[in-house]
């Protein structure tokens, strides 16, 4: 049976099931799942704790069998923990998953720690071993639209606040800007504003003045984040990424991908092909299809062509070459190329300057 992470609590109040699993990329939202289900254990009884870590194909899984098939020396109940970094059993260890479920005794309850799985993982038989056996928590990352009200629901567990109306907003989303793509160090930021503030309503100034610069980006959500429009959010995106030391070539390539992609469907749909099998013959899937589902209607080929040139002179400039009229520095080209993306994707998006 599988659950979102925020579902984990009201399921563990009805009873313990023999076993857990949690996976995802969200080291935060994992560890307090993780850590849930342990609460949950010891308070009914599961006294002894044993902790397997899977290194490698060539990880000896008798011990793992052996502790479930053991009694206890220290209490009736029995806690285990298989975690596996690389979320690859291998063959013997599929196999060995498969036998643990069906041996599994009453008296022992068991968490599997696993990191972000693709589809084949999770149609394996191991994995669905696991899933029919007990609970499966999917632990998904906070996506940036969903974290100021992630950020106002953390605030209220430990007794504080924002204002009501535009003023709260605004102090929510000086905080998402500051901690996207790092819930680690939300977390942490959230628990300084408990520890410098009492319980009650905070101000924006009270959490500008205490929250870090923390966030961290990702290039594949720049990408995102130009489709839609997002113009200040662009910026600030790339200004962190240069900062994080992300190579610029990588960053040139998420950009040029987009406009390749957005040129293969335009050309394809003029060819009279269906909308959607344009963009799956591209392999334009999940949230980028929505937004191209929004952008492509409302381009053509002749406002295409300049940022298919755009790309090519960026792929220059993050090589060390020049071109006249463009920056000298590869970030600044990297901007404008963006800035170019955002106005033909998001014609009525609110124009900015392009620094020289």
């Amino acid at each position: 049976m599988q659950i979102r992470a925020d579902a984990l609590k009201p399921q563990l109040a009805k009873g313990l099931k023999p076993i857990y699993t949690v996976y995802g990329d969200e080291p935060l939202l994992a560890q307090e799942a993780g850590d849930a289900i342990r609460a949950a254990a010891r308070e009914q009884g599961y006294g002894e704790r044993k902790v397997f870590t899977v290194a490698g194909a060539y990880f000896d899984w008798g011990p793992v069998l052996g502790a479930a098939q053991a009694m206890s020396l220290f209490s009736e109940r029995q806690f285990i923990e298989i975690r596996i970094p690389s979320g690859k059993p291998g063959k013997e260890g599929s196999e060995m998953l498969q036998r643990y479920c069906a041996q599994l005794p009453e008296d022992i309850v068991t968490l599997v720690s696993l990191p972000k799985l693709d589809k084949t993982q999770q149609n394996s038989a191991w994995f669905q071993a696991l899933d029919s056996s007990g609970v499966t928590v999917r632990v998904d990352p906070v996506e940036r639209r969903a974290l100021p009200q992630w950020l106002a629901q953390r605030l209220a567990a430990q007794g504080q606040r924002v204002p009501e109306g535009e003023a709260g907003q605004q102090a929510l989303a000086f905080f998402a800007d500051r901690v996207e793509g790092n819930l680690l160090a939300a977390h942490q930021e959230l628990q300084k504003l408990a520890l410098l503030h009492p319980q009650g309503e905070l101000s924006l100034e009270q959490i500008e003045a205490a929250v870090l610069n923390v966030a961290r980006y990702d290039v594949f959500k720049l990408s995102e984040a130009v489709l839609s429009g997002q113009l200040t959010r662009t910026l600030r995106m790339l200004e962190g990424l240069q900062a994080e030391g992300e190579a610029a070539v990588l960053v040139h390539w998420a950009l040029a991908e987009d406009i390749r992609a957005l040129r293969r469907v335009r050309e394809a749909v003029d060819a009279g092909k269906p909308l959607p099998m344009a963009l799956r013959e591209s392999r334009v899937w999940g949230p980028k299809e929505r937004l191209f589902e929004r952008i492509v209607p409302g381009l053509n080929a002749a406002e295409l062509a300049p940022l298919v040139e755009a790309a090519q002179i960026c792929d220059g400039l993050v090589k060390g070459l020049r071109h006249p009229g463009w920056p000298l520095d590869a970030w600044a080209g990297l901007q404008r190329l963006a800035l170019m993306l955002v106005e033909a994707a998001n014609p009525r998006a609110p124009q900015l300057a392009l620094r020289p």
